[in-house]
């Protein structure tokens, strides 16, 4: 028995033993690199080679690399595509969009590399290259306006962060400040500019809902803080280093330490949407509300040409017929019976120096208004009537009537010039539902009393009326709901307990009315005494030509998109979702296996050793201030001799023109990623971007003017036999459109695309907000121009993408997405065929060649082709095209072009 139990020990021992060993082998693997890992002497992490490109009678210096790869297996280059494909290939790489036919046939007369060059510079130079070149840098930037994870609540303000990469795109701003405005731009140049930079840091997932245990809330802060350093590692070094945060990395040379220490760097980074004094905003501010005045003063008068139309038809007798009925108010205060509610209990009391006089309630303007009773039933439709004189123009921001919360932060009010001097508009708490006002001035309120009505409709739209006749243009808000009991109406006050400068108004109200519905126009007419000439909208659109409509459209959504961007303008100041920096971070711990409560020793800010070239010793104290902290990082990536830093960007860039990387993980050249396929050509390239400033143009010229970019697409039975998978580049491999090309050729083809660049992004979903969850549910209609805009500039909430951009592999912008999932599916057909947003550019594309060629069909056909693939349609095609076209119609047959191969994929 003894000797079974002292048998069993040593067996223990042992083993034990074996596990130290086996562990001291595996942790020592760092520094050795094998057939299973990477170690320091992995190819990635060695400094850039000084290469000289090899002497093969090549004119280009890429394709000298290019021929001596494919000589040694036997290939060689295949011959040049034609002019039309060369084209469309540019189109698509630089700005994202096709040429038009025109531009197609100006290439195949002149397809000299003089003439290709020129449509390169020309390319490289168009705003569109900036908009196309930062889709591809927000799927690394993860870029998404909601914060994800349950409540998932939307980022109203994330939007300049991505003007600040289309514009850095089109400034062509060096890589190496691109990169360290990211990492610390709110430090290196303190301001607005800074500020949207480093929302690159905070673009991610963002988890709102914790818990309240300590050992919930530090986990999520260092899963916050694993994808805030993962996403730099992997964006601006190629390497996974988010891998060792609880162990070291199994595959590439980065020990848990050096994980802690990259973190360590990013420690004080916070987010949260803040006001940043930005230098432009006051005078961007002010050229809004010009351009908003152009804006309103040719609306008001498309409007009044269609109103007239529309009347003339109607052929109206001037004895109104049929007129409505007058409806009852929920509340009437006809001030000859003091503040009393005739009609129920909403009676007033006075408040101040506000006193009824010979049947008015006079307001000073210094104390005076009137206060009622709670509301007696919820309230959302409504209508705020009110008959008033003043005592004079010169007033700004005093209320008539309005419906507020009890401590009066939430309101709805008639208010008379707030925001345009002698206007009347519907105030509201933080102008949620208000809209600067663009009609005619108040000329006659201080001599003649007049009557006044805002409808508030339950579904959002909000309409003012001056002497019954419509005050301005109506339009769309989210409605305010009130409760019982827990609202009051005022009068003489814009809101408010204890009313301040510029919310008293200063006049005689003759009488009031409030109703728990929305009025109809008549109504209003009625109340009001006059012949109503209300026309509605669909009315007033039908009575106008196409292209006054039109215009009339795109008016209405300039200024939504204005307006929206001025919410985010205060004084000199802007919203913006950014970085919060806690200035004083403290020391990082290493914690055993990531585990948010097992803290071991202090860590100072550091990079990784492996990486030849800069050091990765900060020097500075673990309790380094974060200043100090990101600058140093930033250096430290940037640094001329890091050689990670350009070998990344020059795979990425590769990786984007010829559809894969010479390195085939563009976040991964560590050991998982492989070695290039041409070594000698990463390392020429990396240091061709060094050497020329950082300058990405230089780089794009250089990549699109090589023949192996240029050549055919056509297989050959040799290539495909010695390399099927064409790493070798003996063709140029056909790409698939993503998704927001294919959106954006499909609004450019049909004549629809609205081109307004910059501003807070267009909204193709409605939000649902439920217990503090927002829900994001996707839509299109006709009409709205803002809808028409390119891809980039959509708001684009986490987990609910439109339909048809999902179908074509559009990433979910959760994780960062150096790679698009390139997929060819029966969903993607269904989705062209069926849905919404398609059959809307089907129609488009059929009305605009009927304008532009007329009623011809054979020529409608034709045109079709043109626009759809930039040639002209073949003798059968046209043949077919206008047999189809003539039993289905035009719009069926855009369906048929914008569903095919030829539109989808670029050869």
């Amino acid at each position: 028995m003894v000797a079974e139990v002292l048998g069993m020990a040593f067996q223990i021992i042992l083993l034990r033993l074996q596990l130290v060993v086996v562990g001291l082998l595996f942790f020592s693997v760092l520094k050795v690199e094998g057939e299973d890992r990477a170690g320091p002497e992995w190819w990635s992490l060695q400094p850039l080679k000084e290469v000289k490109p090899p002497s093969n009678g090549q004119r280009h210096v890429i394709d000298s690399f290019v021929v001596s790869h494919l000589k040694e297996r036997g290939l060689e280059l295949s011959p040049m595509a034609s002019p039309r494909s060369q084209i469309r290939r540019l189109y698509f790489d630089l700005v994202g969009m096709p040429p038009t036919v025109e531009e197609v046939r100006a290439f195949e007369a002149d397809p000299s590399n003089r003439a290709y060059l020129g449509v390169v510079n020309d390319l490289l130079a168009s705003p569109a290259y900036g908009e196309r070149w930062a889709r591809h840098w927000l799927d690394l930037a993860r870029f998404g306006e909601s914060d994800g994870f349950e409540r998932n609540n939307p980022r109203n303000n994330l939007w300049p962060y991505r003007d600040w990469v289309i514009k850095a795109f089109n400034d062509d701003m060096p890589y190496d400040e691109f990169a360290r405005m990211q990492i610390a731009g709110d430090h290196l140049r303190p301001g607005f500019e800074g500020m949207s930079a480093v929302a690159f840091l905070t673009a991610g997932l963002h988890n709102t809902v914790i818990g309240s245990s300590e050992f919930m809330r530090k986990t999520a802060r260092q899963d916050e803080l694993e994808d805030i350093t993962g996403t730099v590692g992997q964006t601006f070094l190629g390497l996974t280093v988010n891998c060792a945060r609880c162990h070291d990395h199994k595959y590439d040379p980065v020990s848990q330490r050096e994980y802690y220490q990259l973190a360590s760097t990013l420690r004080g980074v916070y987010r949260r949407e803040q006001e940043v004094e930005d230098s432009t905003a006051v005078a961007r501010k002010a050229a809004a509300g010009k351009r908003l005045e152009e804006i309103s003063k040719r609306v008001g008068e498309i409007e009044r040409m269609g109103r007239e139309q529309a009347l003339a038809r109607r052929n109206q007798s001037k004895t109104k017929k049929n007129a409505p009925l007058l409806l009852q108010p929920l509340a009437r205060w006809e001030f000859e019976k003091g503040l009393k509610d005739s009609l129920g209990g909403l009676h007033g009391t006075a408040m101040g120096s506000a006193r009824v006089e010979n049947g008015e309630l006079v307001l000073d303007g210094s104390s005076g208004f009137v206060k009622t009773l709670p509301l007696t039933g919820d309230v959302t439709e409504k209508t705020l009537e009110s008959w008033v004189r003043l005592d004079s123009l010169d007033q700004k921001g005093g209320g008539v009537i309005g419906l507020q919360t009890a401590d009066g932060s939430t309101f709805d009010s008639i208010v008379f010039g707030e925001r345009t001097d002698r206007a009347w508009m519907a105030g509201s708490n933080r102008f949620e539902r208000s809209e600067v006002h663009g009609g005619a001035p108040e000329e006659e309120a201080h001599k003649n009393a007049v009557h006044l009505a805002i409808v508030y409709k339950a579904d959002g739209t909000i309409i003012r009326y001056r002497n019954g006749v419509l005050y301005d243009r109506s339009y769309k808000a989210k409605i305010q709901h009130y409760a019982k009991g827990k609202a009051h109406l005022v009068f003489g006050l814009r809101h408010g307990t204890s009313p301040g400068a510029g919310t008293l108004l200063r006049g005689k109200i003759l009488r009031a009315q409030f109703y728990d519905r929305a009025l109809t126009p008549d109504a209003v007419a009625a109340s009001a005494g006059v012949e109503s000439n209300f026309v509605p909208e669909a009315e007033l659109l039908a009575s106008l030509e196409l292209t006054k409509r039109q215009e009339w459209e795109g008016l209405r959504a300039e200024a939504a998109r204005i307006r929206e961007e001025m919410k985010s303008i205060r004084g000199n100041k802007r919203k913006v979702y950014t970085v919060r920096a806690d200035t004083h971070p403290g020391p990082a711990r290493l914690l055993e296996r990531g585990h948010a409560l097992k803290r071991k020793e202090e860590v100072p800010p550091g990079g990784v050793a492996a990486v030849r070239g800069p050091s990765a010793q900060f020097g500075m104290a673990a309790n380094a201030p974060d200043a100090a902290r990101r600058r140093k990082l930033a250096e430290w990536i940037t640094a001329e001799d890091n050689p990670l830093f350009t070998r990344v960007m020059a795979n990425r860039l590769w990786h984007l023109h010829f559809g894969r990387g010479l390195v085939k993980t563009p976040n991964d050249l560590g050991f998982n990623g492989g070695k290039p396929s041409h070594p000698l050509l990463l390392d020429w390239l990396a240091r061709e971007l060094r050497e020329n400033g950082y300058r990405l143009k230089h780089m794009h010229r250089l990549m699109v003017t090589s023949n192996a970019y240029r050549q055919s697409s056509r297989p050959s039975k040799r290539g495909g036999k010695v390399d099927s998978d064409n790493r070798l580049l003996w063709r140029k491999s056909p790409i698939r459109l993503d998704a927001e090309s294919l959106r954006d050729s499909m609004l450019a083809v049909s004549g629809l695309l609205n081109e307004e660049r910059g501003g807070p992004g267009f909204r193709d979903v409605t939000l649902h907000s439920n217990n503090g969850t927002t829900y994001y549910f996707p839509f299109d209609k006709e009409g709205d121009p803002n809808l028409n805009r390119r891809t980039v500039y959509r708001f684009s909430p986490r987990g609910r993408r439109s339909t048809i951009l999902e179908a074509f592999d559009c990433p979910d912008p959760s994780t960062t997405a150096p790679q698009r999932s390139v997929t060819t599916t029966p969903l993607q057909a269904l989705a062209l065929l069926n849905n919404d947003f398609a059959l809307r550019m089907a129609k488009g594309l059929a009305r605009r060649v009927k304008e532009e060629v007329g009623d011809d069909l054979q020529r409608q056909v034709g045109r079709s082709f043109e626009l759809a693939y930039g040639r002209e349609a073949g003798e059968k095609e046209l043949r077919l095209g206008v047999q189809f076209a003539t039993e289905h119609g035009m719009a069926a047959l855009g369906r048929v072009l914008l569903n095919s191969n030829e539109f989808v994929v670029l050869d």
